[in-house]
């Protein structure tokens, strides 16, 4: 349920009281994607899950220009080539509490440093 609650389904609102509660940022932490499918950020505010196996993806995340997202040596690999990086996602998100991500327009690979030195964000992922 909790997917489906990131992906702003199954919450029980009208579709007006949805997009009423979106709003556009750009929201900078851990870029994960530990397992096939799976892809999240972690920021000081929690986990924004963008796509998991077997469910649905936000919208957006189909037509991302991946070029940006290229993280290079600034990729951390925790289970073959899955793993994190550090990254920010533009996008509309809604309650914090909830990670809802509504939709994804931009995805932009960060130096692996910018995250270590954040202070607000939690220690990386582990493997």
């Amino acid at each position: 349920m909790a997917l489906a609650v990131a992906f702003g389904l199954g919450t029980g609102l009208g579709a007006g009281a949805v997009l009423a509660e979106a709003r556009s940022e750009t929201r900078c932490g851990w870029f994960v994607n530990p397992t096939p499918g799976n892809f999240y950020l972690t920021d000081a505010e929690g986990d924004w899950w963008f796509a998991a196996q077997g469910a649905l993806e936000v919208g957006g995340w189909d037509n991302l220009d991946w070029s940006e997202a290229d993280f290079g040596d600034d990729w951390v690999a925790t289970n073959g080539s899955y793993g994190y990086g550090c990254a920010c996602a533009a996008g509309d998100y809604g309650r914090a509490a909830e990670g809802e991500v509504w939709f994804i327009d931009r995805l932009k690979a960060l130096p692996l440093a910018k995250c270590l030195r954040d202070p607000a964000l939690p220690p990386p992922p582990r493997g």
